[in-house]
């Protein structure tokens, strides 16, 4: 699992075709497919195209679905667009799951939970978190149940947030958060190898923090997302810093 997991996050259009070979060839694990497409059933990994990547995000027919709101809109400050979603961590003995806030335009993490289930209880503790800091204009999400429940967007509605959820099949609509999840697993969750829960979250919490404060991002001109959430927030808007790393979607 934690082979296919790595194998996954290099090659998300990989099937278990792919995978089956991919394992063989590079890990010298050799496996039938049919066990290769019941290990990413239980891990909640599918080809990215023409699906959607994470059978975490399966929608729940009774829930409301929202469309996406954001093509072509200019991200151009702070708390104007968050997006959130959910990926896989290996844990020696198995995994669980790690779900994430993040402000499009500075990529500040505003908030992340664990979870060794798939319950939405831990989502919306990351997003009561992350509301503690700020009330962005735009919530972005996929259609996944736990995003989807009325509990979850009780709170978004609660506080005038626009819901925009990615379309199906459309993998890059919720971009910087995918990008994040490559970033974390290669900077930190490969290289540790956790045992527990409890470790991955200690562990986490010291890589969120470099993350946000010391990880210098090229696409903010060098600065970190600290630097570009707090400071653009606090500038006067005559002033014209950061205008240059404004990303249009």
């Amino acid at each position: 699992m934690n082979a296919l997991d790595e194998i996954y996050t290099k090659r998300p259009f990989y099937g278990s075709r792919r995978m089956k070979d991919e394992l063989a060839d590079s890990y010298g694990i050799g496996v039938c497919r049919e066990r290769v497409q019941r290990l990413m059933r239980l891990m909640g990994l599918e080809a990215v195209y023409p699906k959607k990547r994470f059978k975490t995000s399966i929608s729940d027919p009774a829930h409301q679905k929202y469309p996406y709101l954001l093509q072509d809109l200019v991200i151009s400050y702070p708390n104007q667009v968050w997006g959130t979603d959910i990926t896989y961590v290996k844990l020696e003995p198995g995994f669980c799951y790690l779900c994430a806030i993040i402000d499009w335009f500075s990529r500040y993490v505003i908030a992340w939970e664990l979870s060794e289930t798939l319950d939405n209880a831990f989502c919306i503790e990351a997003l009561n978190r992350a509301l503690e800091t700020a009330i962005p204009e735009y919530h972005n999400s996929d259609q996944g149940s736990q995003f989807t429940s009325a509990p979850y967007t009780d709170l978004l509605k609660s506080r005038a947030i626009q819901i925009s959820m990615d379309g199906r099949g459309r993998c890059f609509d919720n971009i910087f958060t995918e990008r994040l999840w490559r970033t974390v697993k290669y900077e930190d969750i490969y290289l540790k190898s956790y045992q527990t829960p409890r470790e991955a979250r200690e562990g986490l919490t010291d890589y969120f923090q470099f993350y946000n404060e010391n990880r210098r991002h090229q696409s903010l001109d060098r600065q970190t997302p600290a630097d570009v959430y707090f400071n653009h927030q606090n500038r006067s808007s005559s002033n014209k810093k950061v205008e240059h790393i404004t990303t249009q979607i």
